[in-house]
């Protein structure tokens, strides 16, 4: 018996052995080459793709067209899964490949029809733009056809690549629509329904302004207390404790000085955008090299940054004479119509398919856009997404632009969902303006709008006339998805769902405590966790609990010795942070159990809750004092207690407050998508574990999968010393040099250059069949 047991067992471990082989062979023939010589009958002239350390991708050609379809091949090389996954986010076909767990989202995104509405647009766009959504695709392609085997994810999943269109490009637009904007409509149909179940005053009091602002033009909205609204007995009753999600902050910090604050004279820039972390990291390092032919002008072309896989253009970056960089603006770009039994409501059939079948799903749509069903009313949502102005390639112009005032110009032509540009310039001048799609309508709401006053013939033209800062008095510029505008712009242009200014307030203040930059300081306020926003919840915390001094004396402890900052071996943070969520949560648990009811949450609007649970905290409210407590203060310490009870349970085996440090509690944890399904996968497809350092309200913004997705710093014209940090590798194969180059530095949070190191591989493309 024994010796039937090694044997099978020798037999076991030799075919695992060879499985093992077999896969990581295939794995490397599905690895792309990177050096050579290849032939392709899409370009004019030869280019070439070289690669340094880092894999940041070096293409140079005579022209902006040739350079583009290089920019596509190198994308297709190393990002085209990705690329893939953005495509059918947007267009709702992710569950061709992973079947029905991807119906709900798929059905999610065809309500908004993006694919035809891409195929629409690429139709109409100019021929110019065309051909070179067309040349990038032929470069995606190219790269595609070079491989021997496609990419492991192809394998995993048993499904093969399909080539890349010029609409797929328009898509992956979309995708960072949904990314950035795609709250904006569910905001504001929670604040619609809030106004249902509990009248005007409960709104009013839900969205009053934050104390938090920091305008560039300093002007404030009103922040009187507004009336804390009687709350029902009933609605008090019914309520059930559960944890209102925290609302990740998609969007980003950036700042400038004019050349007044460098000692260079140039302007400086800072800009690191906020997304959603995985593997890889949705960013692609790349120079362009080429000649501006447009005109005649025969200029030589150097623009350096990153670029988003599956589009033409470098998002973020400099050329030496301008660097620009954004932040997501915020503004209200989508309203919901009220629909009458007047109104009619049309149907469409959209075909959604499966590995090995497909589903027909029906949307409902109508004049106003599709149509969406709550607490048995219909409404209709126009969103500046579903325009024709909301897509298009004019974001590469930047790349010849040589001043701010020519970027500022350019930026209203943008067809981005609408972001706050930075710009700066080598002759030392700065400028900050709305940049993207922005509707015409001049009536922005919070809550559904009644048909007649819906502005339907604005909503089908871009606003041209938007709000725009140059050099301005104090030389310093910033953005952090606050309100950026004048209080007079800001009630021309509403509310998409605004930060809380917490972030803002403390880089404006940063920036003021200095008269002279450099790119080391920018970098420092970059990474600045000082605790500002949580030090009167601190305040308040400890006050509370000395009250029973003997009780909670280990707290009161550490909550003294908590550093006022998201240190990573700080407790204290951790127990104020919970805290704070903990009795958002247990005050509001009425109208969250409300709106759970019809499929909706507080969420979107949780950062909104601070004035308001600030009041509750100063007044005490009787109407929202549960039955079962006697006073506030018993409510509330019980809701810390809660709080403590729950992180216990969540991060300590043995109930140690030990375990408590904020950086084990906010580990930074970048995953690829399929060791989220395969935990075994991890250790071969996730980045390292990084302790927290961060949090949601300070410049070093960063949760357990969020975070900056880039750090770039630069003073054009200077970008041998600019700084490009990205948390995560060039290449999304896991085999692949590329796969983690970078993730290093961004770690450790040590400067990486911008500008590309020696080149260590090299492919010339020549023309010709």
């Amino acid at each position: 018996m024994y010796k039937i047991i090694k044997i099978f067992l020798i037999g076991t471990l030799s075919l695992v052995f060879i499985l093992s082989c077999g896969i990581y062979f295939a794995m490397n023939l599905s690895l792309p080459r990177l050096s050579g010589e290849l032939f392709s009958a899409h370009i004019s002239k030869d280019i070439t793709l070289e690669r340094d350390r880092l894999g940041t991708a070096v293409i140079s050609g005579q022209s902006r067209k040739d350079v583009t379809y290089g920019l596509g091949f190198a994308h297709g090389q190393d990002r085209f899964f990705q690329m893939d996954l953005l495509r059918r986010n947007a267009a709702g076909e992710l569950s061709e490949i992973f079947g029905e767990k991807a119906l709900p989202l798929d059905k999610k995104r065809r309500f908004h029809q993006f694919r035809k509405r891409a195929e629409r647009i690429v139709a109409n766009l100019p021929i110019t733009e065309k051909m070179m959504l067309q040349t990038y695709a032929n470069g995606v392609n190219d790269a595609l056809a070079e491989q021997h085997l496609a990419s492991f994810e192809y394998l995993a999943t048993g499904t093969k690549p399909k080539p890349w269109v010029p609409a797929d490009s328009l898509l992956v637009i979309y995708s960072m629509y949904l990314d950035l904007q795609g709250r904006t409509p569910t905001r504001d149909m929670v604040l619609t329904q809030i106004e249902k179940l509990h009248g005007q005053e409960m709104l009013a009091f839900i969205i009053q302004n934050s104390p938090y602002q920091a305008a560039l033009d300093g002007s404030l909205l009103p922040t009187e207390s507004v009336a804390v609204p009687r709350l029902s007995p009933s609605s008090l009753l019914a309520a059930k404790m559960t944890d209102i999600k925290e609302p990740l902050d998609i969007g980003s910090n950036n700042w400038a000085v004019t050349g007044e604050l460098t000692q260079s004279g140039k302007g400086m820039l800072s800009d690191d955008m906020h997304l959603s972390l995985a593997a890889p990291i949705i960013w692609y390092r790349a120079q362009l090299n080429y000649i501006n032919t447009a005109a005649n002008k025969g200029e030589k072309v150097q623009v350096t940054g990153v670029s988003l896989p599956g589009a033409p253009a470098i998002v973020v970056g400099t050329n030496g004479l301008l660097a620009w960089g954004f932040t997501n603006a915020y503004i209200d770009t989508a309203d919901w119509v009220e629909l009458t039994p007047a109104d009619k409501i049309s149907t469409e059939v959209e075909t959604i398919a499966l590995p090995d079948s497909s589903i027909e799903y029906t949307i409902e749509l109508s004049r106003f856009g599709p149509v969406k069903r709550v607490n048995k009313q219909a409404y209709g949502l126009s969103w500046v997404a579903h325009r024709d102005y909301a897509v298009d390639m004019e974001l590469m112009e930047l790349e010849t632009a040589d001043s701010v005032k020519q970027g500022l110009t350019l930026a209203t032509r943008f067809g981005i969902p609408v972001q706050n540009i930075m710009l700066v310039d080598s002759d030392g001048n700065a400028g900050w303006t709305p940049a993207g799609a922005v509707p015409s309508r001049t009536n922005p709401s919070n809550t559904a709008q009644k048909a007649n006053r819906f502005q339907i013939n604005a909503w089908m033209e871009d606003e041209a006339v938007l709000p725009q800062v140059y050099n301005p008095e104090s030389q310093r510029l910033w953005s952090a998805n606050s309100r950026v505008m004048s209080s007079k712009a800001a009630k021309r242009f509403g509310d998409g769902g605004y930060a809380l200014g917490a972030r803002a307030q403390q880089i404006r203040d940063r920036l003021f405590e200095s008269t002279s930059f450099t790119e080391a300081s920018f970098l420092k306020l970059q990474l600045d966790n000082e605790a500002r926003f949580l030090s009167s919840w601190h305040q308040y915390l400890i006050t509370l609990l000395a009250t029973q001094p003997k009780r909670f004396a280990k707290d009161i402890q550490l909550l003294r010795d908590w550093q006022k900052c998201a240190c990573a071996d700080s407790v204290g943070y951790t127990l104020v942070r919970g805290f704070r969520a903990q009795l958002i949560d247990s005050v509001f648990a009425p109208l969250e159990t409300e709106l759970n009811e019809i499929e909706l949450s507080l969420s979107v609007v949780k950062r909104y809750l601070e004035p308001a649970i600030w009041q509750i905290i100063t007044e005490q409210p009787e109407s929202w004092l549960p039955a079962q407590y006697s006073s506030w203060d018993e409510f509330i310490i019980s809701s810390y207690q809660a709080s403590v009870t729950g992180l216990l349970a969540k991060h300590s085996e043995e109930g140690e407050f030990a375990d408590l440090q904020w950086g084990k509690i906010n580990q930074l944890e970048i995953k690829h998508p399929f060791s989220r399904q395969t935990p075994l996968l991890s250790r071969f497809l996730d980045m390292p574990k990084i302790a927290g350092y961060g949090d949601s309200f300070m410049p070093a913004v960063q949760r357990g999968s969020f975070g900056a997705s880039q750090r770039f710093i630069v003073q054009p014209g200077l970008e041998e010393q600019a700084v490009m940090m990205v948390p995560g590798g060039q290449s999304g194969h896991p085999l692949s040099d590329y796969y983690r180059s970078g993730f290093d530095d961004y770690a450790k949070q040590k400067s990486t250059a911008l500008l590309p190191s020696e080149s260590l591989h090299k492919i010339t493309i020549k023309a010709g069949d």
